[in-house]
């Protein structure tokens, strides 16, 4: 079903593994969306290094390059399934369930060149001793096929096998091999099938039965020798002989294993359908234990859960450089990740630094460096401090790695704050880099930092001059002095920042029209810690009245006095700085035996320009002294950005 071609680079590769090789750079592995709704086969080209994903329920394959960007979508594919590549990589075969063919594309252009009828439904399709295989059937119908291309005309032939497949069989062949292995996707129990090809008919050599449960996928060895079966039990990835279909061990992987791939190599990718282990385990050429295991997180933050594998989404680069996997989200919402240097073991750094340190005095950072495969002795880790006198890191002395792994190094930070211990190894050719960090809390001392008036009321537009004081710092000497006047419609900003002067002083005027929180701050330096400070000043309104209606005015009993006929009403204009939603206090007092008493008070609703007009009706008695009075009170009047604020007082006696 999967066709990898064992390149000549990749064979330069393994006859010459023993060299001493230069270290490079490992590069990050991507993850790009996938524009399918139910992947069924990967195939990688590495002469054009494209990768094609078959997507049934769109009929199309989908073209990536080997970054994950689509770069074409083959349509007219109802119900395509699985896909091989021709040994050179110039011809891809898919098999278009819903068509009844095997239809074959330019890999290079993506054009269709052929299209060949083969029967109901074929499933599969591998090469196999010259000739294109493929599995077919409905179901109560399984059966294989073969395309001939060896004359003048390719010739299909049909029902070579139909004693054996209820379904129609998955396929799957070494590179040049005659023998050809079949299984029967999802049944129980698991039933394998090797068939001789070399005479260019079907002649079955081996069968087995019950060896586990809903075949996921399999593939046969490079050097033909085994097939490597993902089945979702038992929980490994089991290994048969292709020649009798005995057991010739495992690969230790987890629950539901549900894909494999094999390198050109003999590198063996296993993964599995699981939610809350990795997904993948890698596994060098004859090896027995994983190098390499992944664990796909989500892809998509909204999302509950971490992507999964799908099912036979597994594939190899020719050159076993990448390995590409398919995996899904709970949305159903495809991916292809791209894993670079997939058999590099990783290597793991822990550092553990102090949580809390004293500046000017020694401290310890330890750590352990581990790797699923031995790493080299005698490995180095560079160290690099950061901190606020080294803010772009300051390189320390290489820290050996001991024969266990562990290491430990001794420290005098000369900067107080977040002091960050970085440790990094540069990788070798067995091992990818690593690096971690941990970060210090180091102390350090505290300056005095004031700011006055804190309390104080001003009337409204006054002028305020803010003075800040710093005490003893180690270099940074300068201050910011912030103003935050009452209500959500102002914002705090930043008045003035500047180093102070030489007596530690830095000054700003502020026009006070509200209430104001002034806050001064010393953000610190190596040796002093930040500090912050506040004042809290308030800021009166502006407010007026004035009298309309009288017939005159006099100056008498120490005030000026209004004078209204008896029949007529006051009006008091009253005029106080405006506010959304605000209100002035209308207050009155009556003069009685040389003491001024209360005689009601009123909130009225200023207008957007804050304006409000009182007229003072009803029956007026002569001879009395009255006063009137428009304040704003914090709260009662509506708000609270202003501090209270007491009108003068207006006078006025009614006449015959």
């Amino acid at each position: 079903m999967r066709m990898r071609t064992l390149t000549a680079a990749t064979t330069l590769a393994v006859l010459f593994s023993s060299a001493v090789l230069t270290a490079t750079p490992a590069t990050a592995d991507t993850t790009a969306s996938l524009p399918v709704k139910q992947p069924v086969d990967i195939v990688v080209d590495g002469v054009h290094q494209r990768v094609f994903v078959s997507d049934p329920s769109n009929g199309k394959i989908v073209v990536t390059d080997y970054a994950g960007t689509v770069v074409r979508q083959l349509t007219n594919l109802p119900g395509v399934v699985g896909l091989e590549l021709s040994a050179d990589s110039g011809t891809l075969y898919a098999a278009v369930r819903d068509a009844g063919a095997i239809v074959a594309f330019d890999t290079a252009t993506g054009t269709e060149t052929a299209r060949y009828t083969v029967g109901d439904s074929p499933l599969s399709v591998a090469l196999a001793g010259g000739k294109l295989w493929f599995g077919y059937g409905a179901s109560g119908e399984g059966n294989i096929g073969s395309v001939d291309f060896s004359g003048e005309q390719p010739v299909v032939t049909l029902a070579q096998e139909g004693v054996l497949w209820y379904f129609a069989p998955m396929l799957d062949a070494a590179p040049g091999s005659s023998t050809l292995i079949a299984g029967a996707i999802g049944q129980s129990p698991v039933s394998l099938a090797s068939y001789d090809v070399s005479s260019g008919t079907l002649t079955r050599t081996a069968y087995t039965s019950g060896t586990g449960s809903s075949l996921g996928d399999l593939q046969v060895t490079p050097d033909g020798q085994d097939v490597v079966v993902a089945s979702g039990a038992p929980y490994r990835h089991q290994v048969f002989r292709t020649s009798d279909l005995t057991a010739d061990g495992s690969y230790a992987s987890d629950a539901y294993p549900n894909a494999v791939a094999i390198a050109p190599d003999g590198a063996v990718a296993a993964g599995i359908s699981g939610a809350h282990e990795p997904d993948v385990y890698v596994y060098r050429p004859g090896g027995t234990a994983s190098v390499r295991e992944y664990d796909f997180p989500d892809t998509d933050p909204s999302v509950t859960g971490a992507d999964e594998l799908a099912a036979a989404g597994l594939a190899w680069a020719p050159d076993g450089s990448r390995l590409f996997a398919v995996t899904s989200n709970d949305s159903g919402v495809y991916s292809l990740r791209v894993l670079e240097a997939p058999t590099t073991p990783t290597t793991s750094i822990t550092v553990d630094a102090p949580a809390t340190a004293t500046r000017a005095k020694q401290l310890t950072v330890k750590g352990k460096v581990s790797s699923k495969v031995a790493l080299p002795a005698g490995i180095k880790l560079t160290a690099t401090r950061t901190d606020l006198e080294s803010p772009s890191g300051k390189a320390l002395t290489p820290v050996t790695v001991k024969a266990d792994g562990t290491y430990s190094f001794a420290d005098t930070p000369p900067a107080g704050g977040k002091v960050t211990y970085t440790l990094k190894y540069a990788g070798d050719t067995g091992h990818t880099s690593g690096h971690t960090s941990d970060t210090v809390e180091v102390s350090r001392a505290t300056t005095a930092l004031t700011l006055n008036n804190n309390g104080k009321v001003y009337a409204y537009g006054a002028d305020a001059t803010f003075t800040a004081h710093l005490g003893t710092t180690y270099k940074n000497r300068k201050v910011e002095i912030w103003a935050d006047p009452f209500g959500s419609d102002k914002p705090n900003t930043l008045v003035k920042s500047g180093t102070v002067n030489s007596s530690g002083n830095l000054s700003a005027v502020l026009d006070l029209k509200r209430d104001t929180k002034v806050t001064a701050k010393f953000l610190g330096d190596a040796r002093y810690a930040p500090k912050t400070v506040t004042s809290t000043v308030g800021a009166q309104v502006k407010v007026s009245t004035s009298v309309s209606g009288h017939y005159k005015t006099s100056y008498t009993w120490g005030h000026t006095y209004y004078y209204f006929k008896k029949t007529k009403n006051p009006l008091f204009t009253n005029t106080m700085t405006a506010y959304p939603g605000r209100k002035q206090r209308l207050q009155f007092q009556i003069y009685y035996n040389g003491t001024w008493y209360d005689n009601g008070s009123k909130y009225f609703t200023l207008s957007s320009a804050g304006v409000s007009k009182v007229e003072l009706t009803g029956a007026h008695d002569t001879g009395w002294r009255t006063r009137v009075r428009s304040s704003y009170v914090n709260s009662s009047s509506g708000d609270t950005v202003n501090s209270t604020t007491y009108g003068a007082w207006k006078y006025f006696t009614f006449t015959s």
